[in-house]
């Protein structure tokens, strides 16, 4: 294999430019996104799918293996039986990229990390807070890189926002406001013949949340990954908002951070008018910072008695870590592939470097960690908690 350089800490060393081989479980017919990963790790060639358990039906597994251009023998009844043949074989897989439904993560995960192969879970990362933490100390033990897929801090802006705070451009955060309306369930289309709704309002599926728990929880991960804020306390009022539900559909949580600042957070499925719009709102001492996910390529910035500013992602100088994930000039969009395949790319780069004869440190590597996937799940749980009990405060 050929040679070529990578600079760690400011030293040339010497890296092997490997192609990593990766399987998946879920991502079959219907499946929104397991398609999704599978393009986003095919952006910058650094992992090939070369296994699979994509349904629980092994005729779909082996029809969509097929399309995928996959090696029979490597294609598999069960998650069990990938994990074990996988882990006997010369050629392994490097990780696997769990895309199944909620309620299958933990399992799967768990699986996977006892036959010592690197995982990638979509999120949110499981039920139980228990559970989460022992996939966190299983990784640990087995010495695993394990990466909770939270797309968000993927984007460019959503960096550079997190590195301004960093460096105190902005001052000292005081309030955060972040919202994420939808309303593709406004009517009851789980039954209708949509799948994607039919699993996230099945509690036996999605778990105890559906809306905190689907897109809540990327607001919890966005605001911490841009801000650096624990939550110490918070208070959720959460309804079930449409005939015959039983899972939330829509939110709002109060929330008071380590640092004294306070935040709210609303996400909604019910809110008509309203697609995929994440937005998220830091006011500090000095300024104040807004970031749009259906206008990614720009973060709004505005300090006190000077003019508003709006950064692109393609013309405006932008920290490091920002510009390392840029891809295309300004005026061409970047949006969720790309950030999705930012994850991947980083993900890919830290386990290349793992794999090294190098000195690898994982903090060096910019992707979300099974510890953010355990952060998801405790926030879940507590929102709920904190609902079910009247709306209570309840420590974090």
């Amino acid at each position: 294999m050929m040679e070529v350089k990578k600079v760690i800490e400011g030293k040339e060393v010497d890296a092997i430019n490997e192609v990593l081989g990766y399987g998946m479980v879920g991502g079959g017919p219907g499946s929104f996104i397991g398609d999704v990963h599978r393009k986003a790790v095919n952006f910058d060639g650094k992992a090939k799918l070369v296994a699979g358990s994509f349904s629980r039906s092994f005729d779909n597994t082996l029809s969509t293996g097929e399309k995928l251009g996959l090696d029979t023998e490597r294609l598999y009844r069960s998650f069990e039986e990938m994990a074990e043949k996988e882990a006997a074989r010369e050629d392994k897989i490097d990780f696997v990229s769990i895309v199944t439904p909620n309620y299958a993560h933990y399992k799967i995960a768990k699986t996977f990390l006892k036959n010592g192969i690197n995982v990638v879970c979509d999120k949110p990362l499981c039920f139980k807070v228990e559970e989460a933490e022992e996939l966190a100390y299983l990784a640990k033990e087995k010495e695993l890189l394990f990466c909770v897929t939270y797309v968000y801090s993927g984007f460019p802006m959503v960096k550079h926002a997190r590195e301004m705070i960093r460096h105190g451009d902005i001052g000292e955060i005081k309030m955060v406001m972040a919202e994420y309306p939808q309303e593709w369930l406004a009517n009851t289309v789980e039954n209708e013949g949509n799948i994607q709704a039919a699993w996230r309002t099945n509690p036996k599926m999605a778990g105890i949340s559906n809306c905190v728990g689907d897109i809540g929880s990327h607001i919890e991960n966005t605001v911490s990954y841009i801000t650096d804020l624990k939550i110490k306390s918070l208070c959720a009022k959460l309804d079930i908002i449409g005939e015959n539900r039983t899972l939330d559909t829509n939110a709002g949580i109060m929330i008071k951070y380590d640092n004294d600042a306070s935040g709210f957070y609303w996400c909604s499925q019910i809110a008509i008018g309203h697609g995929n719009d994440l937005k998220i709102r830091i006011y500090a001492t000095k300024g104040s910072i807004e970031w749009h996910q259906e206008d990614p390529n720009y973060l709004k910035v505005v300090y006190l008695d000077k003019p508003e500013e709006k950064l692109s992602r393609g013309r405006d100088e932008i920290y490091p870590l920002a510009a390392n994930n840029v891809r295309i000039p300004g005026g061409h969009a970047e949006g969720y592939y790309e950030a999705f395949a930012n994850i991947y790319k980083n993900f890919a780069d830290a386990l290349l470097s793992k794999k090294s004869d190098y000195n690898f440190k994982r903090e060096d590597y910019d992707y979300p960690t099974v510890y953010d996937g355990i952060s998801g799940v405790k926030f879940i749980n507590l929102a709920v908690k904190s609902s079910k009990k009247g709306s209570i405060w309840v420590d974090f």
